[in-house]
Formats: structure tokens, sequence, C-alpha cells
């Protein structure tokens, strides 16, 4: 049976607690654009990477205290993804390492290879700057300080 051809992901969804904030920290904080907002059913939706790109839903789900925490992960540049941890903090929001510990740079998952740095949302939700890198893939180690990569490649 023929399959579709899929060349991205359009569309995710959160549930969030505070519709109003997280519309803030998602226009100010990650730098989306906001696309939509229908108040009625308390629900906004903002852009990623310019209008028709890709999409983020945004549901306003109450004060559950069984709310699921969930991980995106936003292409971005190498430059945009090493400028971030400054960014973060600025905006009041502490910049994470591969194991949850606050980062002061991002790390390189070593298997793709890519530039990677972790934040929260005010609900909690992971969220991940990444840009691949162009180097070859070092499997053989799990991920590393963005500078000791550099270090490695001698430049």
């Amino acid at each position: 049976m023929p399959t579709t051809t899929i060349s991205g992901l359009f569309e995710t969804h959160l549930n969030v607690h505070d519709l109003e904030a997280s519309i803030r920290f998602y226009e100010e904080v990650v730098g989306l654009e906001l696309a939509y907002r229908m108040d009625e059913r308390g629900v906004a939706f903002l852009w990623i990477g310019g209008r028709g790109n890709a999409m983020l839903g945004l549901w306003q789900a109450g004060s559950s205290p069984n709310a699921m925490r969930l991980h995106l992960a936003f292409t971005s540049t190498v430059e945009e993804v090493v400028a971030a941890p400054a960014r973060l903090r600025a905006a009041g929001v502490e910049p994470r390492g591969f194991r949850g510990e606050p980062a002061d740079e991002p790390i390189v998952l070593c298997w793709m290879p890519a530039v990677s740095l972790y934040f929260r949302d005010p609900d909690g939700h992971l969220l991940e700057y990444l840009a691949m890198l162009p180097d070859e893939p070092r499997p053989d180690l799990t991920a590393v300080a963005y500078s000791e990569w550099v270090a490695m490649r001698g430049e």
C-alpha cells in the first residue's frame, strides 16, 4: 500500500493552566508570533518559523494537578542556540543541560550531532532549541558541552 510522503510536522498542541501567561511566554521568551486565538474556547495558536510554516496550539486546561508535561524541540541556528542561555536568563528562564541541570552553555547530542539547549515553560513543558551540526556523528559519546565539542574539532 502506498503511503503519503511526510515532509515535516505542521502542528503540535499543549495544555496550559494560564492561557494569557503562556501566550506571553511563547511570544516574548520563545519568539513565536500569535496567529489566532479563540477566547470562548480557551485556545491560542502561534506560528513557528513564520506564518504558514508550523504551528503551536495552546489549550487552557485548568489547574488539574494531573497535567501532562511534554517535550518540544524548536529548530534554530547554531549561533542562536549558543546565544540562547544569556537570552533565556535575561527573560527570567533557567537554561538546562542534558540531565536537567542549570547550564551556562548548550550541549551537543553527539549521535546526531546537534547543539541543544533545554528550558521549561510556565507549565513545566520541556522545551529545546536545537540546530544540526555539519560534523560527523560520535555515537560513542552521549552529550558533551558545546565548548568541549568545539575543542575536540580543533577550532
